[in-house]
């Protein structure tokens, strides 16, 4: 009787010890993707703040390109207030996309070209497309552990039981990443 209520005993400590482990698992990748979130949050920051200063270097060359100015603007804007990774993915890629042109439409303008503020800030936007990009992967990284953690079993039914739920992905559009932009005159 007594060896029958260790081992059940043995077995109840097993399997909370086995929930505890599990639970702080998923609290330690959950808090790994939201820490990655951060991270892309500050490098967009860093690109929207510097968008403001492009356009002002570039509005007093490009005259005649008023429609670039106005979709960088409204690119912007949208990713600004985008929320959750589809969405933002897909208002960053918006932005990414109308920066390309901006930068492929002043390839016509040697004086900006020239131009010492239009050459560093196209520099630093240049390096902070590098910083999001890597930021991406991380964050990927982390939501496909967080997500396998979750999905695998046994831990999925600890994960439904105390409601976690899989994070989404910040993706890239493919096709149009592969794509030059179109300049038209």
């Amino acid at each position: 009787m007594n060896i029958v209520f260790i081992v059940i005993l043995a077995l109840v400590v097993i399997v909370a010890l086995w929930l505890v482990g599990v639970y702080n698992g998923l609290i330690k990748l959950r808090n790994r993707v939201k820490e990655a979130w951060s991270d892309i949050d500050v490098q967009l920051k860093r690109r929207y703040d510097l968008i403001p200063n492009l356009m002002e270097t570039v509005k007093g060359y490009m005259k005649h390109e008023e429609g670039v100015l106005v979709k960088v603007t409204e690119a912007r804007a949208k990713a600004m207030q985008a929320k959750g990774a589809e969405e933002k993915g897909k208002a960053e890629n918006m932005l990414s996309d109308t920066l390309k042109s901006l930068f492929a439409v002043s390839e016509s303008y040697p004086e900006l070209k020239a131009s010492q503020n239009f050459l560093q800030l196209q520099d630093e936007i240049s390096d902070t497309e590098n910083k999001i990009q890597a930021s991406r992967r991380f964050y990927n990284g982390q939501v496909r552990d967080f997500n396998t953690k979750i999905q695998i079993f046994p831990n999925n039914l600890v994960a439904g039981m105390l409601k976690f739920t899989a994070e989404q992905f910040f993706a890239i559009e493919d096709d149009k990443e592969k794509e030059n932009p179109q300049v038209k005159f």
